[in-house]
């Protein structure tokens, strides 16, 4: 018997522009990158699934992951990209439950990048493209408490807070809080 997570929908690849912003499936050639920048400590301090170190190899590792998550209907992850530049600055994505047709949305931006907007801009760009196009109803997000500043992303979406999960993940030895956040199509609409 197949649940209904197990027959969602495919999820294309899509790519998203925003005017500072190139959102783009990514490419092994990316994994060098992502291993420098997303598995610093910074980073991954305020992620529950970013290593520090990053291993060698375990962002293509990571990547190659997508292409099955796609077809399968279970997560959209994209490259942030600048599009001044070219630079690879962080990434975005939403895990997608299509039986429930809900999303969680997460995200990481480069340390040296923090302060300029990035993940407000690629959030509304992913936000968007969850309710027009994927026709969800849910889009929610989770932050550690002792990172303020992703709650501060999260309020710009137009996320609500829905409350704390109290020393609820384990992350190098202490327990964390978590803040949970979440919009609804209708609010997203009439925002």
């Amino acid at each position: 018997m197949t649940t209904p997570e197990e027959t969602s929908p495919p999820l294309d690849p899509v790519e998203l522009t925003t005017p500072r912003l190139h959102l783009r499936p990514y490419t092994l050639e990316d994994a060098p990158t992502l291993e420098r920048l997303a598995g610093v400590r910074e980073v991954a301090a305020t992620t529950l699934s970013i290593p520090h170190p990053y291993p060698p190899g375990g962002g293509a590792e990571w990547i190659g992951r997508h292409e099955a998550a796609r077809r399968e209907g279970r997560g959209l992850p994209f490259a942030v990209i600048e599009r001044a530049t070219g630079d690879l600055v962080g990434g975005i994505g939403l895990t997608v439950n299509a039986a429930h047709a809900r999303a969680e949305l997460g995200y990481w931006i480069a340390v040296p990048r923090w302060g300029e907007g990035f993940a407000t801009e690629a959030g509304v760009a992913v936000v968007d493209h969850g309710f027009r196009t994927l026709g969800l109803h849910r889009i929610d997000a989770h932050h550690m408490t002792g990172n303020p500043a992703s709650g501060r992303v999260l309020a710009k979406l137009g996320m609500r807070p829905e409350g704390t999960l109290r020393g609820h993940i384990l992350k190098w030895g202490s327990f964390e809080d978590i803040a949970l956040w979440g919009i609804m199509r209708a609010e997203w609409e009439s925002g």
